[in-house]
């Protein structure tokens, strides 16, 4: 499999920063570059993050769901955030302790079942009775 050059930086800080909350300018960038879609910023100190998981912590579901189905990868934090209660539970039982584990910015995953709204309302019950 031939190596592809690397996406250039201030195109990937771009990206990331727009999944924030900037739908058509992330609509515009993935048709620009579509290996957009899985890459990752790192904010200093490891503090890495997708586009993917800057609209998880932000609750844009349409942001969210618009990567998802473009193929980034699905984590437990975009899960969480999307309200999909049987994936949050699998993974948990799988791996209990990720309960615990920070996402992007250290935002812990009970705050993107908050940012999912009455969509990820069951997913905060169930993690509010975990702690």
């Amino acid at each position: 499999m031939e190596k592809k050059p690397a996406l250039e930086l201030k195109l990937v800080e771009e990206f990331v920063s727009n999944a924030h909350g900037n739908f058509e300018r992330v609509q515009e960038l993935l048709a620009q570059e579509p290996a957009l879609v899985n890459a990752t910023w790192d904010w200093g100190g490891g503090d890495f993050e997708t586009a993917l998981g800057a609209a998880s912590h932000m609750g844009r579901k349409d942001i969210a769901s618009f990567l998802l189905e473009r193929g980034a990868r699905l984590d437990i934090f975009a899960a969480t955030m999307l309200g999909k209660l049987d994936v949050v539970k699998a993974a948990l039982e799988a791996y209990p302790d990720a309960i615990n584990t920070p996402g992007p910015h250290g935002i812990p995953l009970i705050a993107h079942a908050q940012a999912g709204g009455e969509d990820a309302k069951e997913v905060f019950e169930f993690l509010a009775g975990k702690k």
